[in-house]
C-alpha cells in the first residue's frame, strides 16, 4: 500500500506541543506506530515552520510526513525567558491555523493524536467526529496528581492561589505526593499551572489516553486512571528512540562521534553522565561549582552542557569530557556509563530506566520534582542532590557535590550495589513490556486496531 499518496492507509494526524520534551516523544511514538504497520499507516506530523527548521532534516520513515503552520507563537529562544506568555500563545494562537490545515489534508483523517498540554486538539477531533487520543508526555503519577487537583479545585470553586490549607484534604493524593505537589504549586507560575489544569480537564472528552510509561513501573497509578476513565488508557511504553538501537543502526553510527570513541576507552560503569535538560538550566556560577567538584573528585564524567560547552571545556580536567550535544540513549546504553546526573525530565528518566542506569536527581521545574521522588523513594534506583539555600547563584557548593558524586559512583558500597541492582531490575521490566507479548506491545497493537477499525467496516 502506498502511504505517500495515502491510498487506503490509516491516516493519523499527530499534533505535539511545541517543545523538545514533547516533540521528541511524539515523533518516537509515530516512528513506533509506523514500524508496526509498514505501508498501512500514514502519519501527518504538524509543527510550526520554526520547528520544521529544527527537525525537518532528521531521519524518519516514509510513512511520516510533515505539515506546517505559520510561526504564530513566540520563537523557541524566548520560551524559557517568558514561559507564561509562550504557553498562553500556544493555547490561543495555534488552534485556528491547525484547524485550517486539517481541512486541507488528504486522505481523510482516521484519528488525531494530540498532546494533553495543548487542550484544543481534542475539540478539533470532536468537531470532526473522529477518534482522538490524548498523549501525555510526563509520568502517570504526575498526571494522576494533576487530575485529582483539577477535580478538587473545580468542585470547591477554588483558584490555585486560594488552595491554602485545603490542599491537605485532596482525595486521591497521598501525603508523600502532596508534599511534591505543594512544591510544584509554590515554585511554578500560577497562570501556567492554571492553563495546565484546563488541559487536564479536557481529557475526559477524548477517546483514548496514551501514557509514555510502562504498566509494571507505575502500576498503581495507571490502574487508578483506568478506573477513572470510561475509555482505554494505554501505557504504550517509553516514547524514546529505542527502535533506533538495532544492530545495524549501532554498527553504522556508534563510532561516528568523538564522545563515543572516548566512552569506548573508559572502564565499565566508570563514567558519570551529566545532562541538566534542554529547557531550564542552572546558573553559570553553579555550573562552575559542579565542574570544580568533578575535577577534584577524580571521577570520569561526560557532560552535555549545550551553550556552555565551549566555556566549560576550557576548565575540564583530564578525566572529563564536555560536549554541546550527544545521542543520549546511545550514551546511556554504553557499558562505560555508571550513573546519570539528571534534571529528571520524564524522557530522560525513561531513557535511564530503559538503559538500567542509576540516577542522581537534580530537579529544576514542574514534574521533575515528583519524578525525583519516584526515582529515589519508590523505584529506589537513584539518590538526590539535596538543594540547600540559594547563596548568590549557587544552590549546592562544590564540597557537597564532590561528596555526593563520590558516594553515588562507588560501585562497591552496599548502597551503590542495591541502587544498581534495582536499576537493572527496572530495565528488565521495561524491556519485557516493549518486547513481543509484553504489556506495552499489547497496548500499541490494541490502539492501532482501535483507530484502524473504522476502515474495516
Amino acid at each position: 500500500m502506498d502511504t505517500s499518496s495515502g491510498g487506503g492507509a490509516c491516516h493519523v494526524v499527530a499534533v505535539p506541543y511545541p517543545g523538545r520534551g514533547h516533540i521528541n516523544p511524539m515523533m518516537n511514538l509515530c516512528k513506533i506506530l509506523a514500524s508496526r504497520r509498514p505501508n498501512q499507516i500514514l502519519i501527518t506530523f504538524v509543527v510550526t515552520e520554526e520547528w520544521l527548521g529544527f527537525i525537518g532534516a532528521d531521519p524518519k520513515p516514509d510513512a511520516i510526513r510533515f505539515a506546517t503552520i505559520p510561526n504564530v507563537i513566540p520563537p523557541e529562544r524566548e520560551r524559557a525567558a517568558d514561559f507564561p506568555r509562550f504557553y498562553e500563545a500556544v493555547m490561543t494562537e495555534m488552534e485556528a491555523p491547525v484547524e485550517r490545515l486539517l481541512d486541507q489534508l488528504d486522505p481523510p483523517l482516521t484519528a488525531i493524536i494530540g498532546c494533553v498540554e495543548l487542550r484544543w486538539p481534542i475539540a478539533l477531533a470532536n468537531r470532526r467526529n473522529i477518534p482522538v487520543a490524548a498523549f501525555w508526555t510526563m509520568s502517570a503519577s504526575f498526571y494522576s496528581m494533576l487530575h485529582h487537583l483539577d477535580v478538587f479545585v473545580r468542585h470547591r470553586h477554588l483558584t490555585l492561589d486560594k488552595l491554602g490549607e485545603q490542599a491537605e484534604n485532596i482525595p486521591g493524593i497521598s501525603s508523600a505526593h502532596l508534599e511534591d505537589l505543594q512544591t510544584v504549586l509554590r515554585e511554578n507560575d500560577q497562570r501556567v499551572l492554571q492553563l495546565a489544569l484546563e488541559c487536564i480537564s479536557k481529557v475526559p472528552t477524548a477517546n483514548y489516553l496514551l501514557l509514555t510509561t510502562v504498566q509494571e513501573i507505575e502500576a498503581e497509578k495507571i490502574n487508578s486512571l483506568k478506573a477513572i476513565f470510561p475509555f482505554p488508557v494505554y501505557p504504550i511504553g517509553p516514547a524514546i528512540p529505542y527502535i533506533e538501537l538495532g544492530e545495524n543502526y549501532l554498527l553504522n553510527t556508534c563510532n561516528s562521534h568523538d564522545y563515543m570513541n572516548w566512552l569506548d576507552s573508559q572502564p565499565a560503569e566508570s563514567v558519570l553522565y551529566i545532562s541538566l535538560g534542554s529547557f531550564l538550566s542552572v546558573s553559570n556560577t553553579q555550573m562552575d561549582e559542579i565542574l570544580e567538584a568533578l575535577n577534584s573528585s577524580k571521577i570520569r564524567y561526560l557532560w552535555v552542557a549545550r551553550g556552555e560547552a565551549s566555556r566549560l571545556k576550557e576548565k575540564c580536567g583530564d578525566k572529563g569530557l564536555v560536549v554541546p550535544w550527544c545521542d543520549q540513549l546511545k550514551v546511556l546504553s554504553h557499558a562505560s556509563i555508571g550513573g546519570f546526573w539528571s534534571h529528571c525530565g520524564w524522557n530522560s528518566t525513561l531513557e535511564a530506566v530503559f538503559s538500567g542506569v542509576p540516577m542522581l536527581t537534580f530537579p529544576l521545574f514542574l514534574d521533575q520534582v515528583p519524578n525525583s521522588s519516584q526515582i529515589v523513594d519508590e523505584w529506589k534506583n537513584g539518590c538526590k542532590v539535596e538543594i540547600s539555600e540559594l547563596v548568590g547563584d549557587v544552590v549546592v557548593g562544590k564540597e557537597k557535590i564532590e561528596e555526593i558524586v563520590k558516594r553515588f559512583m562507588d560501585l562497591e558500597s552496599h548502597e551503590g550495589k542495591k541502587m544498581r541492582d534495582r536499576a537493572r531490575e527496572l530495565k528488565v521490566s521495561c524491556h519485557g513490556a516493549i518486547g513481543e507479548g509484553g504489556s506495552s506491545d499489547g497496548n500499541l497493537e490494541a490502539f492501532i486496531g482501535d483507530i484502524s477499525r473504522p476502515l474495516m467496516h
